[in-house]
């Protein structure tokens, strides 16, 4: 219920630093949004803000150490990125009480086009961070929650949208970096290293509408191992005398890597991480009003895990990775250690125009895809056949990847403000695996196994906003035509041929109202948001399951009756700006009918099992507290700092009862972020930054509480940054993130203490 005596030592100063900035008054204020934002003002907020809004700029970045997109967020209020490593492709954002596995709850988009991959609702469907380099960033936009008419029911946790750089003349752009993380775990020891290099070239026509920019990224890095193997205990004969097996005291998840019963053997590899990025972005913007923009991005990602690193060693000191071994007084079995790798590319394409209609009227227009042209998942067979180029399987998906679309009105009659639109995407995946020869390569590929479908949304909404003085009131609806289709699976079966059998498509349809009153009255605002969202069944969890041997589905392996999620939301901010501080408090709420998660429990024929089921109710509530402060006591001397608590709980689950009025798993009681920037002289800037989160449990039934590998931890990270402009065109920074080399896990282990050097030149 309370943070730990840690956490209060550490937050203690920071609250205590802002004190006396309330006696402090501003210079050079900027006038006040009659939108509650917190961060930047330099540039309005790119999406609507209902709720709590974060507009994060050049003057947050400054204090971060950004390996990668996605950390230009990590100081952000309740919220944070599950990232694992540098270069983690699998990184999913989370707010508030959304469990780190829900990715179909975040809308993430760069420039507008969508990049959230909604064709499943797990770690392996994280946003698509790679197209965007960090060098190339201008703007971060968080807004909390599903309070606005424009975005579809995926905003149910939030909405997150990347700015790119427009180029206000020609300009250019190099930054390098290097990475390290000396890493000490069970009987790993090592440090890993990686390093990037990105460049930008940026154009605008000097008395013409036209720019251009082009960029691209480099990027290479070794994580940590992931994950561990256990022995299995068996009988009989004794195997080969090894020694080096780890038994983990601090385990006690039934049959996990580290328990007595399955002592751990072997590591997964370091993630062997490359990754190219290109992007061409082109934008318009004429004297009429009509502005316009192209953006052509590329993506190619290699994830090589090859030989694990195992800890078993014989009589000569020779490595033994599986077979029957002997050890700590017992006969097991070594296996399950195997070599892969993963090869992408994807591509993102989008254009938009926006053209005024009349002096009050402006038409906007935008259309993208994003395609996965190539994914190939190699996997041995063992341990033995990753080292022999032996036998292995094939992951393949194609066609993969989405298309959107939205048009939309704009109009302002005196004090009302009016919008309207229409949008449409489309989701399709289809996966097949391989049984191969050779686990490296394709030839002589046999077919396994077959996932296909489409899901397809068509929305329309309006939106009506009206502002009086200090008053202003927003009243919206959105309704949602939602399809899925073209479903199915394929297996070989009994006659040892391939037979497919297909889902029946399914519709459903959601109305979902919403409605924001805002009240500025000078220094203060306060502002209430109403709203309700559905989030449809994505295609990885409705064609799940598996085929009988005669092509027929089992019938307890899917549930052909997901229901979608439904919310209702509430948000309560209230902020005061005494000059040097400004203090926002929030209160949320979120009631959620048919939350989609994948547990163990009875499906719709009475059957246990582990599977995506709807639980059928949970709700979440919990109160934030956001300071920003400057010239704290001294100028130059800034904080941002915020402080969540949040409970979040099944309230009736039919399907597994004991779930009930348990804390929602992988959600903290306490999330603390906060970030300390001080500029020693105008070219030198030093920052600390903190991300503090309780204990949460680990499992839906709250049975599983812990701090080592198969847990969600503790998390505590202290960060420090040096950024020194040696000239007004080159830049040199110095960082680490977790200094006290906290160990913290997510089911994986988080970094531990990690340092990057980064050199930046410009144009």
């Amino acid at each position: 219920m309370f943070m730990s005596r840690r956490a209060r030592i550490v937050a203690l100063p920071l609250f205590c630093l802002a004190t006396p900035a309330l006696a402090q008054q501003a210079e050079d204020k900027q006038e006040e949004s009659s939108i509650l934002v917190v961060g930047q003002k330099d540039a309005p907020i790119s999406i609507d803000p209902r709720g709590l809004s974060v507009s994060l700029g050049e003057e947050q970045f400054a204090g971060v150490n950004a390996q990668n997109v996605e950390d230009l967020m990590k100081y952000a209020p309740d919220f944070f990125v599950r990232k694992r490593y540098a270069g983690d492709s699998n990184g999913v954002p989370g707010f508030r009480g959304t469990h780190s596995t829900q990715s179909a709850r975040t809308l993430v988009m760069v420039d507008g086009f969508v990049v959230s991959n909604f064709l499943g609702n797990s770690f392996g469907f994280a946003p698509k961070w790679g197209v965007v380099g960090p060098g190339e960033v201008e703007q971060f936009d968080i807004v909390y929650g599903p309070y606005s008419a424009r975005y579809s029911g995926n905003s149910m946790g939030g909405i997150v949208n990347i700015t790119t750089r427009s180029p206000q003349k020609t300009e250019g752009f190099v930054t390098v970096q290097g990475l390290a993380e000396p890493f000490d775990q069970y009987g790993t020891h090592a440090t890993y290293w990686g390093w990037s290099g990105e460049a930008g070239l940026g154009w605008r026509q000097k008395d013409g509408p036209w720019s251009a920019r082009l960029s691209g990224r480099h990027f290479r890095n070794d994580g940590q191992p992931m994950s561990w193997y256990g022995l299995t205990p068996v009988t009989g004969a004794a195997g080969t005398v090894v020694t080096g097996a780890v038994v983990d005291k601090g385990q006690a998840i039934p049959n996990a890597p580290g328990t007595t019963a399955n002592p751990i053997f072997a590591a997964q590899s370091p993630a062997a991480t490359t990754q190219d990025q290109a992007k061409l972005r082109i934008g318009y913007d004429g004297a009429s009003g009509v502005t316009g923009e192209l953006l052509f991005a590329y993506w190619h990602n290699l994830d090589a895990q090859y030989a694990p690193d195992c800890y078993l060693r014989d009589a000569a000191g020779n490595k033994v990775c599986e077979g029957r071994v002997t050890t700590l007084g017992q006969t097991w079995t070594a296996s399950g250690a195997k070599w892969s790798r993963t090869v992408r590319d994807e591509y993102l394409a989008g254009a938009k125009i926006a053209a005024p209609l009349g002096d009050d009227v402006t038409a906007k227009l935008n259309v993208s895809t994003y395609q996965v042209t190539r994914s190939d998942g190699f996997t041995s067979a063992s341990y033995a056949a990753g080292a022999s180029n032996g036998a292995g399987t094939l992951a393949r998906q194609g066609p993969t990847g989405w298309y959107t679309a939205e048009a939309s009105l704009d109009a302002k009659m005196g004090a009302l403000d009016l919008a309207a639109g229409a949008s449409a995407n489309l989701y399709q995946t289809d996966l097949t695996n391989y049984a191969v020869p050779n686990w490296r390569a394709d030839d002589g590929r046999a077919f396994s196994t077959r996932t296909f479908g489409k899901t397809r949304l068509l929305a329309g909404w309006a939106e009506g906003r009206l502002h009086a003085d200090a008053l202003a009131f927003t009243l919206g609806a959105r309704f949602e035509s939602w399809r899925a289709f073209d479903g199915g699976l394929g297996r070989i079966g009994t006659s040892g041929t391939p037979v497919t059998n297909r889902y029946v498509a399914r519709s459903d349809t959601a109305f979902d109202p919403k409605f924001s009153a805002e009240w500025h009255g000078g220094a203060t605002s306060v502002q209430l948001s109403l709203a309700e969202a559905t989030r449809f069944p994505t295609v990885g969890e409705l064609f799940q399951g598996s085929l009988n041997g005669d092509g027929s589905f089992n019938a307890n392996s899917f549930d052909p009756n997901l229901k979608p999620e439904r919310s209702r939301d509430a948000n309560l901010l209230v902020a005061h700006d005494f000059g040097a501080l400004k203090l926002t408090g929030s209160a949320f709420w979120q009631h959620v009918d048919d939350t989609i998660f994948s547990f163990v429990g009875f499906n719709q024929n009475g059957i246990t099992t582990s599977n995506f089921k709807n639980i059928d109710r949970t709700r979440q509530y919990g109160l934030e507290l956001i300071a920003e402060a400057r010239d704290v006591g001294v100028r130059g001397l800034d904080l941002d700092a915020n402080v969540a608590w949040i409970d979040s709980k099944t309230v009736r689950n039919d399907s597994a009862p004991t779930a009930e009025g348990v804390q929602f798993p992988r959600i903290p009681r306490w999330r603390l972020n906060a970030n300390l920037r001080y500029a020693v002289t105008t070219r030198v800037l030093a920052s600390i930054g903190m991300r503090y989160a309780t204990r949460p449990n680990t499992d839906l039934f709250g049975t599983q509480r812990g701090d080592t590998f198969g847990y969600t931890s503790e998390l505590f990270a202290l960060d420090a940054k040096v950024n020194w402009k040696m000239t007004d065109n080159l830049r040199l920074s110095v960082g680490v993130d977790n200094i006290t080399n906290d160990r913290a896990w997510v089911y994986h282990p988080y970094p531990q203490r990690s340092f990057l050097v980064e050199a930046g030149w410009t144009l």
